[in-house]
């Protein structure tokens, strides 16, 4: 599990360090000059200090941590910022904290109807577990990378691109809109955990029919569309028939047998329904000639 430390104060280190560093540089001139050789031990003391010192130093940025090793041991991670002194054998290993964009290229996945979908989504995710990210898994970068495509084709394999295909559709990738992301990020926070990873954010960037059955779901919600476009014509055409049989009764304007009634009303439905303008016919006779 991440441990978090907190070491020395850096700058208190580096001042300790310069102090060795002018001892060493005196030793080695007074061994010099006046041929004393008793300062050379002191000096060369001194001086492996000073270097001993300087390894130690670290400097942790904004949004960044350290994860220190000796020799194969966890010891801790570092989260604070700025300059710290750390036992020069351990190892310290950078890792950053910040928030990364992860853009999956578009695939080529089968919907849950089995037509061939692209589709391609824009992932935004941080470290959170530094010890994960950096024990856990071989390259936590790659992990995240993988394991983003692989829940991007699990999303889409489980539902279908719209309802025209699966009818019973409570959610299709085209109209699912936040449902979708929401479904996305889950998935992802439940397979990038390993590595110490959460996502913050997960959105469909980009999502289509493949290239070779594009053309033809076109043509077949075109064809829908003009199902329901007419479903609305005859629905209200039905309703101004309706009505203006039941005024011309109403107001006694003119008394029309069953088979008039008939007639009537497949002239007005076909007026009503027909794509073209109505050509006028004018009757100079009687209402049956």
């Amino acid at each position: 599990m991440e441990k978090i430390i907190k070491p020395t104060n850096g700058y208190a280190a580096l001042f300790l360090s310069l102090i060795l560093l002018g001892a060493a540089i005196f030793c080695f001139i007074s061994t010099a000059n006046n041929n004393q050789p008793m300062l050379v031990a002191p000096g060369m003391l001194s001086m492996l200090l000073c270097v001993l010192i300087w390894k130690g130093l670290v400097i942790v940025q904004p949004n960044n941590a350290r994860v220190l090793n000796l020799f194969g041991k966890y010891i801790g991670s570092v989260k604070d910022n700025g300059l710290f002194f750390i036992n020069p054998f351990y190892a310290a290993s950078k890792l950053t904290l910040r928030v990364q964009n992860l853009a999956i290229p578009t695939l080529k996945v089968n919907d849950k109807m089995g037509n061939p979908v692209e589709i391609a989504a824009i992932v935004v995710w941080q470290i959170q577990d530094t010890y994960k990210a950096a024990y856990e898994v071989a390259d936590y970068r790659a992990f995240v990378n993988m394991q983003s495509e692989a829940a991007l084709r699990a999303l889409t394999m489980g539902f279908a691109y719209d309802n025209i295909e699966d009818e019973h559709a409570v959610i299709t990738l085209r109209e699912g809109g936040t449902k979708i992301n929401e479904l996305l990020e889950k998935e992802l926070n439940e397979r990038v955990t390993t590595a110490g990873v959460v996502i913050k954010e997960s959105r469909i960037s980009h999502l289509a029919y493949a290239q070779e059955i594009a053309g033809a779901m076109l043509q077949r919600q075109q064809a829908s569309a003009i199902v329901a476009a007419r479903f609305k014509i005859v629905e209200g055409a039905v309703g101004m028939v309706e009505l203006a049989l039941e005024q011309l009764s109403k107001k006694g304007i003119v008394n029309l047998d069953e088979e008039r009634k008939a007639t009537m009303v497949s002239n007005l439905m076909v007026v009503l329904c027909g794509e073209r303008g109505a050509q006028p016919v004018l009757n100079t006779g009687t209402l049956y000639s």
